[in-house]
């Protein structure tokens, strides 16, 4: 495990050495900082690394492969994007589209027209199935050869555990570890309009006759104090909750990964965890990397 950006005590305390002058100058009292050495991170697997020097500063069950629900989505955006097809070109929702979902309810109804780049937006803001799997679609080969393209691109970003079935993310099919998704984070980090789709708070598309409004599934993209590069949630009852972004903390740039959080609010909760436990540490200003390891 590299180390190189935090280390922790439990207590450290900062003294003044003793003045050698017969004439001691009078010094303000040395001061004590305590700081806890774990963030208190409760999703079930997970893993931060600072980006910058590719240090480990938090790790659970970090190789272990599982479902990743929607997070499949920023793979299915990297690959259209990357096919260059336009984004201005109009797509149709289809029975098919809708049929992947069973039991579910969208607004994007059967024969409703949207752009290439709406439907990129919408599966990457608000997580919706319908857009996403109406991309794979119209992919070259359809979802046979949007699948292809997913699964060669894992392969390509050194993604060991990852295997991708669907578009959407509902099959849990779709697997990766935590230390997988870190490196599906940084490359969609570098791409333009993954970064404004999934980090814009809200999106107004028409359908049909009607204008409906689309909201960010992660709250955090709304915080001003948050500067948020790209992010995607996920849910499905075999994954649990689940949250990967870059975000810049303490002049850093951090990708979190936080997979299987108990409760909808427990994935925001445990980023914010993370990053007061990284400003703490910044606050030491101490030498080389703290970790948590469960193991």
């Amino acid at each position: 495990m590299a180390f190189g950006l935090f280390a922790f005590a439990a207590t450290a305390t900062v003294t003044e050495p003793k003045s050698k002058s017969p004439a001691p100058i009078a010094k303000p009292k040395p001061k004590s900082i305590t700081v806890a050495s774990k963030a208190d991170v409760r999703s079930q697997a997970f893993v931060v690394i600072d980006e910058q020097n590719s240090d480990v500063l938090l790790s659970k069950k970090a190789d272990t492969a599982m479902p990743i629900a929607s997070i499949t989505k920023l793979m299915t955006a990297l690959v259209v994007l990357e096919a260059e097809q336009p984004l201005d070109e109009e797509l149709k929702i289809t029975k098919e589209d809708r049929d992947i979902e069973v039991g579910r309810r969208s607004r994007l109804v059967v024969g409703a027209s949207l752009t290439r780049g709406e439907l990129l937006r919408l599966a990457l803001m608000s997580s919706e199935n319908r857009a996403a799997n109406a991309v794979g679609r119209n992919y070259p080969g359809g979802i046979p050869g949007l699948l292809n393209a997913m699964n060669a691109k894992a392969k390509t970003l050194g993604m060991k555990c990852a295997r991708f079935t669907d578009a959407t993310g509902l099959s849990n099919g779709n697997v990766a570890s935590p230390r997988d998704l870190v490196k599906l984070v940084s490359a969609t980090s570098r791409n333009p309009q993954i970064r404004e789709y999934s980090t814009d708070s809200e999106e107004t598309v028409m359908v049909g006759k009607h204008a409906v409004e689309y909201r960010n599934t992660n709250l955090l993209v709304r915080k001003p104090d948050w500067d948020v590069v790209v992010q995607k949630t996920g849910f499905t009852n075999a994954a649990g909750q689940c949250l990967v972004m870059k975000a810049i903390i303490e002049d850093r740039p951090v990708v979190m990964v936080l997979m299987n959080s108990f409760g909808k609010h427990t994935r925001v909760a445990d980023a914010r965890r993370v990053r007061k436990w990284m400003e703490s540490a910044s606050d030491l200003a101490f030498a080389g990397a703290g970790t948590q390891a469960a193991r």
